[in-house]
């Protein structure tokens, strides 16, 4: 249906620019053909013929179009505002009327000052404003969309590359900008309206995941904006674009071997990444006189502490530090007792026959396209949301075997690449050890810098994090 859809809308738009062209002088078959057709419309419209150049430029080639298209509907009298609003909405419609329209005629190269002066237009108060704000919309949400999108740091899961209250610049271009698959949404909105709740978007269409070519491939190690994929269930159930934001370090990349021993990360049997900024969980044991809570707001330890009062839970304490600072922590004349900690959390793919925990797991392979996958009992929980949730085939087994969209089968060819992320709070984190793999589909894009920080246990004059703006994120 999708597809029909989009035939009608190319397929009428081009009919439609067919018969304005001829109206122009020009040869109907000049508008159906690329760049060529936005040559004409240059010559068409007096504005410079090297734009054309420009359509070559990502983003860039999209305001050049409708620069050039909105200056043809102006050399054909369309300037009022429903006019221009109908041409980008509904041009498989409008175009074709106005051509086939006998009152609608070719008055001249809109860019100039002769037709400015013959054809004057004047708008008013309100039409200057609502075409600020239309521009203004449209070119903020292509730059989110395709370019570069503000991010806040909202946990403590990287800590301490990335800090509660950092505010970071994330690149849609690095691994090239997904085509929107859920066009019809409120500008700025991610998935939730602002101020009353509810959907901030439609599913009346749908668009199949499409990534315009990017930069580079996603790197072992590098810092990487995501969709949560655990919100395609319910409550939630929200299309992949939707989901909410999660920003971890892509520890493993398609085809690598996982593993964690001891709390110890390997990756293809080799130690994994690794940084003395790095935290870890310990268990603090006093000689009973506490802890001094000042001078841990202070030392900006991460501590489990009430979320009402920020006062440490109950002896005892829980710390999320690095080596170096329980280093120092075990110096302090009230510390008696130091304990590394793993709370034993049951790891992806939570099933009883691997027992697997955030502190020792594997060894696991993270999918990659073409790879084929052996199906069984055993290796079926870890495949089975790759297969029936991210690459949307109906999955069941039966007495006789594992059926795949009603067709017996022993093994699976996996569809996209997937990635295992992780937060450099190891022991805090909500990452791939709960949820698994994540797909290429969800990779929003790619950290790059903290341009501003905000410090919310800071004083007055110390609330900004200066050392931290304009940061690089490695």
């Amino acid at each position: 249906m999708w597809y029909i859809i989009l035939a009608i809308f190319i397929l009428g738009s081009l009919y439609g620019l067919w018969l304005l062209f001829k109206k122009a002088g020009k040869q109907g078959w000049e508008a159906i053909v690329p760049f060529y057709r936005e040559y004409v419309m240059a010559q068409l419209t007096a504005r410079p013929t090297w734009w054309v150049f420009l359509l070559l430029v990502p983003i860039v080639n999209i305001f050049i179009f409708y620069a050039l298209y909105f200056d043809l509907l102006k050399s054909f009298g369309k300037r009022r505002f429903w006019e221009t609003a109908v041409a980008t909405l509904l041009p498989f419609i409008y175009l074709p009327l106005w051509g086939r329209d006998p009152n609608v005629k070719y008055l001249g190269q809109s860019h100039t000052e002769e037709f400015k002066k013959k054809y004057p237009y004047h708008k008013s108060t309100a039409r200057e404003w609502a075409d600020a704000i239309i521009f203004a919309t449209v070119a903020a949400s292509l730059i989110r969309g395709f370019l570069i999108e503000a991010y806040m740091i909202p946990t403590g899961s990287m800590e301490r590359r990335l800090l509660i209250g950092d505010f970071l610049f994330v690149s849609k271009l690095n691994y090239g900008p997904r085509i929107p698959m859920t066009p019809l949404a409120f500008p700025f909105a991610h998935h939730t309206m602002p101020l009353t709740g509810g959907k901030a978007y439609s599913e009346m269409i749908k668009i199949p995941y499409k990534r315009l070519p990017g930069f580079q491939e996603i790197k072992r190690n590098d810092v990487v904006v995501f969709n949560f994929p655990m919100e395609a269930d319910a409550p939630y159930n929200r299309p992949v674009d939707k989901r909410e934001n999660y920003i971890k370090r892509a520890v493993a990349i398609s085809g690598d071997v996982v593993e964690m021993k001891k709390g110890k990360l390997f990756i293809n049997g080799d130690s994994g990444y690794d940084s003395n900024d790095i935290q870890h969980a310990y268990l603090i044991y006093t000689d009973g006189s506490g802890l001094n809570i000042q001078r841990l707001i202070e030392k900006r330890f991460e501590y489990a502490k009430d979320p009402q009062t920020g006062v440490p839970l109950a002896e005892p304490y829980l710390f999320y530090v690095t080596e170096e600072e329980i280093a120092e922590v075990k110096q302090w004349s009230s510390v008696r007792e130091v304990i590394p900690y793993n709370n034993a959390g049951s790891a992806f793919p939570h099933d009883q026959a691997r027992n697997w925990d955030f502190h020792n797991f594997g060894p696991l392979q993270v999918p990659k396209a073409g790879d084929v996958v052996t199906l069984n009992a055993e290796t079926l929980p870890i495949y089975a949301r790759v297969i029936t949730v991210y690459e949307g085939n109906a999955l069941e087994q039966k007495q006789d075997g594992i059926y795949i969209n009603g067709q017996k089968t022993d093994s699976y060819t996996v569809k996209m690449n997937y990635y295992w992320m992780m937060g450099d709070n190891r022991d805090n984190s909500s990452d791939s050890r709960e949820f698994g793999f994540v797909p290429e589909d969800h990779i929003v894009g790619k950290a790059l810098f903290t341009w501003m920080s905000w410090d919310e246990d800071g004083t007055f004059l110390s609330k900004i994090r200066w050392n931290r703006i304009f940061k690089g994120i490695k």
